[in-house]
């Protein structure tokens, strides 16, 4: 028992962290990310395996040798699917998922398969060691385990360093600390083998991630506050006898549009996490304004005159003036004014001539910009009561023709390149709509 007492303590730190993200996650529906669970997964056994090698090696005398080296493969191979599961969620969260697939395996995958290939066929020759108080396992399979560690812990400590600020403000110094607590603990095992805290490395990776990421109360509060605002706007949308598919198709084209622009060179050091999540919960409050309009002009089946448009262009203004006051108590004062901007200017044009305060270029911010082109595509696409949705092609052609007068070019080029994109969306929340 004296040997596996740490790894008894991690095994349990890991239970509680496993069945209450189970029982949170089941009861309050909450979508899971892949890459965690199956880190919940492999770390345990990392662990399991951490204390039976830990217990076998000093029982060498009534353990065979080939039961003691077939734990020791597992207990590396778990270590290191760890670390690579691992390196894979924070790239995931830091910058994004590639599509390109050979890439992917090329910089992350083949390192850890070529380690697991090495690990396995030098597993015979493992070694032992009798140190001060237990002994421990050396040979070419522990050097490519902790080799492997140490790639793609470097890996994690990189990304989180140079795009910490793509990560949620409140996250950052969290996401360091845990980080290179694990660092520290990597370090003191290599350099003191005898010491045996390896155990501790995948449960600090795993508690880290778990508190900063994944934690499904605080994921919850999120969801809970997303479906509030999302009622809100389609509460003001349906006075126009619209069901909401404007809120979810423009919310859709809008994170479409940002997950390209972080590709695009040009915006790479503008949009960071907070930003991109911060303009997708703002985008469904971008006509707020509109219930302040009245019904006779909302919902008006044929054009409106000079003097109800007039009435009809007081939604932007007032739209930013309902977000700053009923969200005036709001915390997140980076969120307030995003949705403030999104609502009040997304009626601006790139040449000065829209409303309500004849912006121009980039003095309209970036966020409502975007919105504009989401905006204006749905409102085109669709069937509206005063006409007929226009075809795809043509509504496309009407942002094609704006771009440099209506819409910011370079947005404009970005949305365009990704027509297929629109499309599929378009076509995925009207199945989901009819469902």
């Amino acid at each position: 028992m004296q040997f596996i007492k740490l790894q008894i303590g991690c095994l349990l730190v890991i239970s509680y962290i496993e069945v209450t993200y189970i029982k949170a996650t089941l009861k309050g529906k909450i979508p899971c990310n892949k890459r965690f669970d199956l880190l919940m997964a492999v770390a345990p056994w990392a662990v399991f395996f951490d204390g039976l090698t830990a217990w076998i090696v000093n029982h060498q005398d009534v353990i065979p040798g080939f039961v003691n080296r077939l734990a020791h493969l597992f207990f590396f191979v778990f270590m290191d699917l760890t670390i690579i599961i691992t390196a894979e969620y924070m790239y995931e969260q830091l910058i994004g998922i590639d599509k390109n697939k050979t890439k992917a395996l090329f910089l992350r995958r083949i390192p850890g398969a070529l380690s697991l290939l090495l690990i396995t066929a030098g597993i015979g020759k493992l070694g032992y060691i009798r140190g001060r108080t237990t002994w421990y396992s050396m040979g070419f399979s522990v050097y490519v385990c902790y080799g492997t560690i140490i790639f793609y812990y470097r890996m994690i400590l990189f990304l989180v360093i140079t795009r910490h600020r793509f990560l949620p403000k409140e996250k950052v110094m969290g996401t360091l600390s845990f980080i290179l607590i694990a660092g520290l603990i990597l370090a003191v095992q290599i350099r003191f083998p005898e010491v045996l805290l390896t155990s501790i490395f995948p449960t600090v990776l795993l508690l880290g991630i778990y508190i900063d990421f994944e934690n499904p109360f605080i994921r919850k509060q999120t969801v809970h506050n997303e479906e509030m605002l999302d009622g809100f706007a389609t509460m003001v949308e349906n006075r126009d006898y619209n069901t909401g598919g404007h809120i979810k198709r423009t919310r859709a084209y809008v994170n479409l549009l940002l997950e390209k622009m972080r590709d695009d060179r040009y915006y790479r050091n503008i949009l960071n996490k907070d930003y991109m999540l911060n303009v997708i919960h703002a985008a469904p409050l971008h006509d707020i304004g509109k219930i302040a309009t009245p019904d006779s002009i909302l919902q008006k089946p044929g054009k409106l005159t000079a003097a109800e448009y007039e009435i009809m262009k007081k939604h932007a203004a007032t739209g930013g003036d309902i977000i700053l006051q009923t969200f005036y108590n709001l915390d997140d004062a980076d969120f307030r004014q995003i949705a403030y901007e999104v609502a009040r200017f997304h009626h601006e044009k790139f040449n000065g001539k829209g409303y309500p305060d004849g912006l121009a270029g980039e003095q309209i911010p970036l966020h409502a910009r975007i919105m504009a082109i989401a905006d204006v595509f749905d409102a085109v696409s669709q069937k509206r009561c005063y006409r007929d949705a226009m075809p795809l092609e043509e509504s496309f052609s009407i942002i094609e023709k704006g771009s440099g007068s209506d819409f910011d070019p370079r947005v404009v080029k970005i949305f365009l390149d990704a027509k297929e994109e629109v499309k599929e969306l378009m076509e995925a929340i009207e199945r989901k709509g009819e469902e």
